[in-house]
C-alpha cells in the first residue's frame, strides 16, 4: 500500500494545509517513508514504493509540484529506498537535507562558492542511509542538518543523534538543525517566510564554518 502524502509550506496556504509532519510517521514500525526532491527521483521511488510490500508513506511537496521541471527518463526505473544521494561535493562542512530543503540548500552553495559545502540528499527519511551521512561527516568535519518540520522533535533530530554517538570524535564542530519555527504556520506570506527554516540558513551556516 501506498499512501501519497501532499506536504509542505511556501504557498501562502496557512496552517491547516501546509505543515511538515513526517516526524510523526517515521517511528512507526513497518512503515517506509521516502521524500523526493526532483521530478526523476519522484519517478523512481514512487515505483520503488508500489513494488515494496511494506506499507509506504510517499511525501511530495507541493510547492515543486509547478515550481520545478527536469527530464524524466520514460522507461521503467525504481530508486532504491534508503539510499541517499550526494547532490555536491565539498570539504568544509555537510549539509543533510530532504524535500525543500535540498533546493534551499543548493541555492545557498550556489551563491556561496567558497564554502565549499556537500549536499546530501536524503530521498527516505525511514529507513535512512546512515552510511552516506557518516560519510559525508567524517570528511568535512561539520555538519548542518536542514529541514523543513518545526525544530522540535522534528526528524533532524533523530539524525543529530545518531551523529553524536557514530561521528562525535570527527566533528570540528557542534551538530547544528536549521529548522522552522516551532509554532503554527503563519497564513501571512511574509510572516510564512519567516517561519520557514530558510529565513536562518545563512546565519545558520556562518555560524557553523566560523565555528
Amino acid at each position: 500500500m501506498v499512501i501519497r502524502m501532499p506536504t509542505g509550506a511556501g504557498t501562502g496556504a496557512g496552517p491547516f494545509h501546509s505543515q511538515s509532519n513526517e516526524a510523526w510517521f517515521t517511528k512507526t514500525p513497518g512503515l517506509k517513508i521516502v521524500y523526493p526532491a526532483f521530478p526523476a527521483d519522484a519517478k523512481g521511488l514512487l515505483l520503488a514504493a508500489v513494488e515494496d510490500p511494506n506499507p509506504v508513506l510517499y511525501f511530495e511537496h507541493k510547492y515543486l509540484y509547478r515550481s520545478l521541471s527536469e527530464d524524466v527518463p520514460d522507461d521503467y526505473y525504481t530508486i532504491e529506498i534508503g539510499k541517499a544521494k550526494t547532490i555536491r561535493e565539498g570539504e568544509r562542512a555537510s549539509i543533510i537535507t530532504y524535500g525543500l530543503g535540498v533546493h534551499w540548500a543548493i541555492a545557498y552553495a550556489e551563491k556561496h562558492p567558497e564554502a565549499n559545502i556537500e549536499i546530501i540528499d536524503l530521498r527516505s527519511l525511514q529507513p535512512w542511509d546512515k552510511e552516506a551521512v557518516e560519510t559525508s561527516v567524517r570528511k568535512t568535519g561539520r555538519v548542518l542538518i536542514l529541514y523543513e518540520d518545526t525544530l522540535t522533535s522534528g526528524f533532524g533530530g533523530e539524525i543529530a543523534a545518531h551523529l553524536a554517538e557514530h561521528c562525535f570524535s570527527y566533528l570540528d564542530a557542534p551538530i547544528m538543525r536549521c529548522a522552522s519555527l516551532d509554532t503554527a504556520i503563519p497564513m501571512n506570506k511574509e510572516l510564512e517566510e519567516q517561519f520557514l527554516a530558510k529565513a536562518r540558513l545563512e546565519g545558520m551556516m556562518r555560524m557553523l564554518l566560523g565555528y
